[in-house]
């Protein structure tokens, strides 16, 4: 299905309602129905706060819940994907920490997003003011075709009589006075001293050996993309309050989290919800940007040019290594490189697809990669959504290209907290990772709390500490290390033991319902319409584009690789597994539908699924997956009193 059969009248199903048990968060404490929220255009974000795609489109939304505040209410929908994410504690921090300025309903048992057969993370289904489901969007870039819709229903829903405007029902949380909140990364200064990326509060501080006296803080503490002087020298009380100390006309950072020392003394910093690369002068206290427009990359902008005039997506770690400033680029899965010689960047690293995939750099897949440390020759990474601990060696001649390898994890969908054998061991949505000085490496194990070690001499990992609220980085500073306890919004400093501590094991694997198919072929259908008014883009070719794979690979006979059509068919092996999971990712550009315009705006829709799939004869012969419009094959519920 494609933009080029548009439905005649929009389609309506009835929503069904929003339950969750862990309950509602910035309401006041008041439950959420559907019929209270009736008059209003209700978008449903169903999101997970592992998921950078997720955090991608809480950014995306902001502007919309700005500009229609009195008639649209966003509800967040947290669905969890790892077992740390169905605490309700974590869910409350993780709404806290990446400023979510709606209600949210936290399904730790996925009831709503069974009830809206949803099947991706981030997955948005917008409810008219009537109660019905009118829309539903897979992946990131929708919001403009959102906004679109939600014009069309203010106006429609207006003439009606069934539109309510006014305030809606968020409740902001009490603010909580502390130092830090919710730091991401550290790093050691020269003169002894630490530097802290005070990430929810879009700074950076600097603190005495002790790690609680404020020396000074760079950035105003207000969210934005600006360069400048450093803000608040010194420790003044301004930074101990909740909203730090905002205003002013210096520098601003968004989220900021990894930093590294660069040669010449400055320090980097992956300034993450701004897409871009910063550099802080530590005698001026100035700030400057090396790379980043300050707009997401998106399939098709280039990856290589002068670092001012390149997208980035997402930046979340940095590290020195090889000669160049190397990057974890969360958002589009690789790693690319800074050269501050050239003032140049380029994608090293990862093909952008989603997954674990080891071999020539160029080829590898990751996901999500979110910490780096350079060590006798290695560039150590932490590949937060495969739960692995990955290493890059560069290529040190003419015919000898870079390789990716693995040293701990297997892939999306395995994770836990066991130590042992490294092919045995597992780890939970790991942040961080920190050469320690006998060649070992330590990785903050975020989701299990804890500080793991992976030993490359013995091929063994081991547990130094545990009890650790979301550790996301780690500093060495002589025989002790420092950790970034993230969700205690402290740095915790630790002894190196000598010895590790003892955890009973314990194994996960990420549960979501099986869709039955039937054996044999399977038409694997990519749903898409063109929002109103677009269509698709095909001036540079192919519009569309879909990859699919399954894990294990035996469980495909023939349909797996790339292709431009978003309709395939696979054929399911008869000698195969039972079960298993398809990987499909798809790619869908549209523009503006106006001859008259001469440079019309063009928009790109994406998103991967892992579906898992079990074999049964009554199973369906069509998996139809959503990334915009509503599936045709579905019932329609009609409007009814």
């Amino acid at each position: 299905m494609n933009a080029a059969s548009p439905a005649p009248r929009r389609a309506r199903v009835r929503a069904p309602e929003l339950i969750g048990k862990g309950g509602w968060l910035n309401t006041g404490g008041k439950n959420l129905t559907l019929a209270g929220l009736r008059g209003k255009c209700v978008v449903v974000d169903f999101w997970a706060f592992c998921c950078i795609n997720c955090l991608h489109v809480l950014d995306e939304l902001r502007e919309l819940e700005e500009k229609h505040r009195d008639t649209v209410v966003v509800v967040g929908v947290h669905s969890p994907k790892f077992v740390h994410e169905a605490e309700h504690a974590a869910v409350v921090d993780a709404v806290e920490r990446y400023g979510v300025h709606h209600p949210v309903l936290d399904d730790p048992e996925l009831t709503t997003w069974k009830q809206y057969a949803v099947r991706a993370w981030p997955t948005l289904v917008v409810v008219d003011p009537e109660g019905y489901v009118v829309a539903q969007h897979a992946g990131e870039g929708h919001v403009h075709a959102i906004e679109r819709l939600v014009a069309e229903l203010e106006e429609e829903h207006a003439a009606k009589g069934t539109l309510r405007r006014g305030d809606g029902p968020y409740v902001p949380p009490e603010p909580v006075a502390t130092h830090l909140r919710f730091p991401g990364k550290a790093l050691r200064l020269p003169s002894g001293n630490l530097l802290v990326s005070d990430t929810t509060r879009h700074r950076l501080v600097e603190l005495e050996p002790d790690g609680e006296t404020v020396v000074r803080r760079f950035g105003s503490g207000e969210r934005g993309f600006a360069d400048g002087p450093a803000e608040a020298p010194g420790g003044g009380a301004a930074g101990d309050s909740a909203e730090g100390s905002a205003g002013g006309s210096g520098a601003r950072f968004n989220e900021p989290q990894g930093l590294a020392l660069l040669p010449s003394g400055a320090v980097a910093v992956a300034d993450t919800v701004n897409h871009a690369i910063r550099a802080v002068d530590l005698g001026t206290g100035s700030v400057t940007t090396l790379a980043g427009t300050g707009r997401q990359w998106w399939q098709g902008s280039p990856d290589s040019g002068p670092g001012r005039e390149v997208d980035l997506s997402s930046p979340w770690d940095v590290a020195w290594f090889d000669g160049r400033l190397w990057i974890a680029m969360a958002g589009v899965h690789q790693l690319w490189t800074y050269d501050p010689a050239t003032g140049t960047v380029a994608a090293a690293a990862g093909t952008t697809n989603e997954g674990l995939l080891d071999g020539p750099a160029d080829g590898a897949w990751f996901a999500q990669p979110s910490g780096l440390a350079a060590a006798d020759g290695r560039l150590w990474i932490a590949d937060a959504e495969t739960s692995a601990l990955r290493w890059l060696e560069p290529g040190d001649g003419p015919g000898r290209r870079a390789r990716v390898h693995t040293a701990v994890g297997t892939g999306l969908f395995d994770f836990g907290h066991r130590d042992g054998p490294a092919d045995e061991a597992l780890l939970q949505h790991p942040l961080g990772v920190t050469a320690l000085p006998d060649g070992s490496v330590a990785v903050s194990d975020t989701y299990n709390h804890a500080l793991r070690r992976y030993d490359p001499a013995t091929g063994t990992v081991t547990t130094l500490a545990t009890d650790l609220r979301e550790p996301s980085d780690a500093v060495v500073d002589g025989d002790e290390i420092v950790v970034v306890e993230s969700a205690r919004h402290r740095l915790t400093r630790l002894r190196l033991p000598e010895e590790a501590v003892r955890v009973p094991p314990v194994a996960h694997r990420t549960r979501r319902a099986a869709t039955d198919v039937a054996p044999g072929s399977l038409s694997l259908d990519v749903v898409f319409r063109a929002p109103p008014g677009q269509k698709l883009d095909t001036r540079y070719g192919p519009a569309t584009r879909l990859l699919v794979s399954a894990t294990p690979p035996s469980l495909l006979t023939s349909g797996e690789g790339a292709g431009t059509e978003l309709t395939r068919a696979v054929v399911l092996s008869a000698d195969g597994p039972e079960e298993g999971v398809l990987h499909v990712s798809a790619m869908a550009a549209s523009c503006d539908d106006d001859p008259s315009v001469e440079y019309p705006a063009c928009h790109v829709h994406q998103q991967d699924w892992g579906v898992p799939i079990r074999i049964t004869e009554s199973g369906a012969g069509r998996l139809p997956l959503i990334l915009a419009g509503m599936n045709e094959g579905e019932e329609r519920e009609e409007e009814d009193a």
